[in-house]
């Protein structure tokens, strides 16, 4: 027993960080597992289920209220078995009873409260609750106290309840009519975002506002095939305004998880790997898209961030940073005018407050958030102004200061997020070191989180892997792979691709119907297996893999994987149509499967200067529907193994050769580098 603390519970043999700040709880807690379920049903209790995060504002607040609490402990001790679950650790149970609330009450976050049967059939869901009831929200101890006598004198209608509730559940799990989207489903999305768009300030509908990253890069393909200058403008205008908020640090860099107003202003604090991955890719691609540098430094700050704060030295990416630091929520991150005056001077601190709203008055409960929001110098001027040197000495100030929680479990699925965005940006702005980092993060996982039979896992901590992996885990890493390959060229990333986009088939898939199922065939069972198509904060596995069975399959020239994402966007056709702007990935693969797209296949040696040249070319070109291959000539058996189409295409002359097929026809070969950028801008 731990002699320095009241309480222990069983989570403190978690490696979850979540699951350990709750561990010396006065609350009898439990991790998910068969002792905790086979307890309630051998007690016939109900369980008190409860989901959160360990960076989650709200989750430390119901904590300290009720979780800490002795009189809330009692009464969950005495009649309930009460069971913490990690919602990245546990993506299939978040989901499953996120739905069940969503369906419930209309609305859904966390910390996630959920309470039901012995058999995990739910009967009461809701998010924060305070101790007692106030301001029209129901209390803890009243919920409880309710539930306890309901379950000795009503049991029977509970049960009923949860039956029911399971009914409509499996109903709404199960998988759609096979069918078509719709032909003016762009359109139409693109036409819900013009309406919704705040041209003021960017972003999309009503506060709070998230970045949601996948939705700018749909309006960015838009743009691309319909020269729209409406869609570009939603783009950069939002891009911008997220950047000149307070939701992106400017101090020590990276973006915040959401904006609680309408000018990205106030941010909820918490940094997660996931959006700064999403964000940096974006950003990457409007790059290529206006040739403005202004992107490109944005997304070298995100990568500095990540780099020098998110990394482990085994080469993996830790997941999050809390909102919270003293128990203040954005402590860290805010500064008062003489805090800048002690740090910088008098005169350097009046341009730098002057430039980033640092005032007396302060603009967040009496505190400052920097930001440029009502700065008039351009987007261009702003990150070339000379005040890193300034920017720099506060931020070795800022870092004596007592720091946010770090989250620092390894997710595969966000650790493929950022591998993605890492490749993308060497391939884009030519960075060795982003290259490295990529590669690093793959042979970490190699490593460490695929199992001795091949099985890729979901989760590492302190030495310990866990979890079988989840579909997103198997599609953002098949995403990070492929842009890997096409960064470097190197034939092993993809053929570790395909590996395990086959696994992904395997474990994942509906043979009868089409689409992947959230958890594996040879997971825990539980309640219910869904399948989700809704792009939320994240691009959604399905949609994820369905651009990648198309990428692949064009790469690797197989119609199978093409024929597998069709079967995707048939299952999820009624989803996609009934809500077009909660699809937008699906949308980006739908379009990458109809639109002109090449096949770009360069042979030569990978590592001559000729060879380099020709890809350099290409990068400079944003070609969402476009593949790229190079068959080194000293690789020349094993790439037309792994890619058929390449056999007879070979160097002419001893030049570096291209050869470009588009619409199922093939180009005459290129050895001028000139004509290659003819024929990309014709």
């Amino acid at each position: 027993m731990n002699l320095q603390h009241k309480y222990n519970n069983k989570l403190l043999q978690e490696k979850s960080p979540y699951l350990l700040q709750h561990a010396h709880n006065p609350v009898d807690w439990y991790p998910w597992g068969g002792e905790a379920l086979a307890r309630a049903v051998a007690e016939d209790k109900p369980i008190f289920l409860s989901i959160g995060y360990s960076t989650c504002h709200w989750c430390h607040v119901m904590e300290r209220e009720s979780f800490e609490d002795e009189e809330v402990a009692r009464i969950l001790n005495k009649h309930f078995i009460a069971i913490k679950v990690d919602r990245e650790e546990r993506p299939d149970v978040d989901h499953i009873y996120m739905s069940v609330c969503q369906a419930m009450t209309g609305q859904g976050g966390w910390p996630l409260t959920i309470l039901m049967t012995p058999e995990r059939k739910p009967f009461y869901s809701g998010t924060y609750f305070p101790k007692k009831s106030r301001g029209g929200y129901p209390g803890i101890i009243e919920i409880l106290e309710h539930v306890k006598d309901a379950w000795v004198n009503e049991k029977d209608t509970l049960v009923e309840s949860s039956d029911k509730i399971m009914k409509h559940m499996h109903m709404e799990f199960g998988a759609s009519e096979r069918g078509e989207v719709n032909e003016e489903a762009i359109d139409s999305a693109v036409s819900s975002f013009s309406s919704n768009f705040d041209k003021k300030y960017g972003g999309f509908g009503s506060t709070p506002k998230f970045p949601t990253p996948h939705n700018l890069m749909f309006l960015l393909r838009d743009h691309i095939q319909t020269k729209s200058s409406n869609a570009l403008n939603m783009v950069e205008k939002t891009l911008e305004s997220m950047y000149r908020g307070g939701m992106y640090d400017h101090i020590g860099f990276g973006f915040s998880r959401y904006s609680t107003d309408r000018k990205w202003l106030v941010p909820h604090f918490e940094k997660m790997l996931y959006d700064n991955a999403l964000l940096a890719f974006t950003y990457i691609e409007v790059y290529q898209t206006t040739g403005k540098e202004s992107y490109k430094r944005i997304a070298e700050q995100i990568f500095e961030y990540v780099l020098r704060d998110m990394t482990s030295a085994e080469g993996g990416f830790y997941s999050a940073e809390d909102a919270d630091s003293e128990g203040v929520e954005g402590k860290f991150y805010v500064w008062s005018p003489q805090e800048i005056i002690d740090v910088l001077g008098h005169k350097d601190a009046t341009e730098f407050c002057e430039m980033f709203d640092i005032t007396d008055k302060g603009n967040f409960e009496g505190a400052n958030i920097p930001n440029i929001i009502e700065s008039k110098i351009s987007l261009d001027k702003l990150t070339e102004l000379p005040l890193d040197n300034m920017r720099r000495k506060l931020f070795l100030y800022r870092e004596k200061r007592v720091h946010p929680y770090k989250d620092d479990k390894i997710l595969t699925a966000w650790n493929g997020l950022m591998i993605a965005a890492l490749a993308y940006g060497a391939r884009v702005f030519g960075n060795k070191s982003y290259l490295a980092a990529a590669k690093n993060a793959v042979s970490f996982i190699q490593d460490k989180l695929i199992r001795a039979d091949g099985r890729l896992m979901a989760r590492y901590r302190e030495g310990e892997t866990a979890y079988p992996g989840y579909l997103d885990d198997y599609a953002f890493l098949v995403w990070g792979l492929i842009e890997l390959y096409e960064a470097s060229f190197d034939v092993k990333y993809l053929q570790l691709a395909v590996r395990l986009n086959d696994d992904m088939i395997k474990y994942f898939g509906d043979g009868d119907k089409g689409g992947y199922f959230i958890y594996g065939s040879d997971s825990e069972q539980l309640i219910a297996r869904p399948k989700e198509a809704y792009d939320g904060a994240m691009p959604s596995g399905n949609s994820v893999a369905a651009l990648n069975l198309l990428r692949l399959g064009r790469l690797t020239g197989s119609t199978e994987l093409e024929e597998e994402a069709e079967r995707v966007f048939s299952v999820f056709a009624d989803k996609v149509n009934n809500y077009y702007m909660g699809h937008t990935y699906m949308l980006m693969a739908l379009m990458f499967s109809r639109g002109k797209g090449s096949e770009i296949v360069i042979v030569g040696d990978r590592k001559s200067a000729s060879v380099q040249s020709f890809i350099d070319k290409i990068n400079k070109n944003f070609m969402p529907y476009s593949v790229v291959v190079v068959k080194d000539v000293k690789e020349a058996d094993e790439i037309k193994k792994m890619i058929p189409y390449t056999e007879g295409q070979n160097m002419v002359d001893d030049k570096t050769t291209a050869y470009i097929c588009e619409n199922f026809a093939c180009r005459a070969s290129i050895t001028d580098i000139d004509r290659l950028m003819e024929v990309f801008n014709q």
